[in-house]
């Protein structure tokens, strides 16, 4: 079998793109396989917090320092460094994001959290809830939501008052 010169330039354009196919991932889907789910920092990295807000408190950073507002109410009277641990812990915790169903009451979160970052407009909202015998957090702006268990919800949330129910 002799194949002319159009043959051959066509012999060689479909084996180019049988090789273009597979280098540019194709082969992932024909040997898929399942990919261990990673952890996921809360917030940004490299992030810079301004502000945190609780129900009854806020944290202001005030240049290298913090200061905080709190509500005649709030039983936590934070130092500074326990106020910096907790900025040092939010942005470093690593959780691991919660694909399978998640059953919680949307309308009633436990407790808030607001952080204001440098270089971003809206503000950053952690929702605490409670569901399935474990703890989420669930973030507002892309809707993802992260599995905890109570004692990692108590450091992120060391104002917050967890009763009996709460620690199912």
């Amino acid at each position: 079998m002799k194949l002319g010169r159009k043959g051959w330039n066509n012999v060689i354009i479909f084996s180019m793109l049988i090789m273009i196919f597979f280098l540019n991932g194709w082969h992932k889907s024909l040997f898929n396989q399942q990919q261990a789910p990673s952890m996921e920092p809360i917030l940004p990295i490299q992030s810079f917090v301004l502000t945190v807000k609780f129900a009854d408190q806020m944290i202001e950073r005030i240049g290298t320092s913090w200061r905080i507002k709190a509500n005649q109410t709030s039983q936590w009277q934070p130092s500074e460094q326990q106020i910096s641990e907790l900025i040092n812990r939010w942005q470093t915790l690593t959780l691991m994001p919660e694909h399978e169903t998640v059953v919680f009451n949307p309308k009633a979160p436990l407790y808030v959290a607001s952080f204001e970052l440098a270089g971003e407009k809206l503000p950053w909202v952690y929702l605490l809830y409670q569901g399935n015998d474990r703890y989420y957090l669930l973030e507002k702006n892309t809707q993802r939501i992260l599995g905890l268990d109570l004692s990692t919800a108590k450091t992120l949330f060391p104002s917050a008052v967890f009763t009996k129910g709460d620690t199912k």
